[in-house]
């Protein structure tokens, strides 16, 4: 279409006798709409897409054996007939890529200026030419927006996480532990609480020192979580806490409970921690 604009000022060129290869490229394309449909009658849907995209390859073999950009110089003739073939292919596209591609399609139809003119798939395998002698096209425009390698890279990280999700689901679960009974439950405080202080232990990587409100006090409690937040981002965040743990001192510090955490599908550490904004610390996890 960027030639037709650029030799015939967009219209549609008078062709010469067609020769061998002519007659068999336009035979080929005729022969497409009883392929594709049958596919798609047969419910293979991407069987039927990839003849579809046959008809490309036709035209885009036609173009490079042909090469109109350079018989332009030396033949203008065989030129016009081969920009007359190749946007007969053109057009037809735009008629067949329709169940695939609808919005192409369409936007292909606009470009070559069709109106309200609708080609049928009988039209493609019948009609000697879909394009007539001097119909106007419209300008070429790109069919597809160019896919930059920053969407490609993020699109291999949404795959690679949806892969690690579903290796992670295929995994073995932990085993139950022994039953227990029910008095043994109740013997755990579970408490909801608010840390309201977070720094990182001295020369300690993995340890962050948490000041956390409990509802019932305000203590201290040692969490191996700095790999995975600073502790910054914690501030103010609800917790769930085992609020009669037994303390402990690491590494000189008193902790004072434990902070219930559970891994994600990508292996970080994330909080058990309620949904609802309003629990208010102290509440009771039963």
């Amino acid at each position: 279409m960027v030639l037709t604009n650029k030799y015939y000022d967009g219209k549609i060129p008078v062709p010469a006798d067609l020769n061998e290869i002519d007659e068999q490229t336009l035979a080929e394309l005729k022969a497409y709409p009883a392929v594709i449909s049958s596919s798609i009658e047969k419910y293979r849907f991407r069987e039927a897409q990839a003849e579809m995209m046959n008809v490309a390859r036709l035209g885009n073999k036609y173009l490079a054996d042909e090469e109109p950009w350079k018989t332009f110089k030396t033949d203008k003739e065989r030129t016009k007939t081969v920009m007359y073939v190749a946007l007969q292919i053109a057009s037809a596209l735009a008629t067949l890529s329709e169940p695939f591609l609808p919005f192409t399609s369409k936007k292909l139809s606009k470009i070559l200026n069709l109106g309200e003119t609708v080609y049928s798939w009988d039209d493609i395998s019948t009609e000697k030419a879909l394009l007539k002698e001097s119909h106007q096209i419209g300008k070429a425009e790109l069919l597809f927006a160019k896919v930059e390698d920053e969407e490609i890279q993020k699109q291999l990280d949404k795959l690679e996480a949806t892969k690690k999700a579903n290796n992670t689901e295929a995994e073995e679960v932990i085993p139950q532990k022994e039953l227990i009974e029910f008095d043994d439950f109740t013997k755990l405080d579970l408490r909801v609480g608010t840390i309201i202080e977070a720094e990182k232990m001295p020369k300690a990587k993995k340890l962050l020192i948490l000041k956390v409100d409990t509802g019932i006090d305000k203590r201290t409690i040692v969490s191996g979580i700095a790999e995975h937040f600073k502790p910054e981002e914690i501030v103010g965040k609800k917790v769930s806490v085992v609020a009669n743990l037994k303390p402990i001192k690491l590494r000189g510090t008193l902790s004072e409970g434990m902070i219930l955490m559970t891994e994600n599908a990508e292996g970080k550490l994330v909080f058990v921690n309620p949904d609802e904004n309003n629990v208010k610390s102290g509440t009771v996890i039963s």
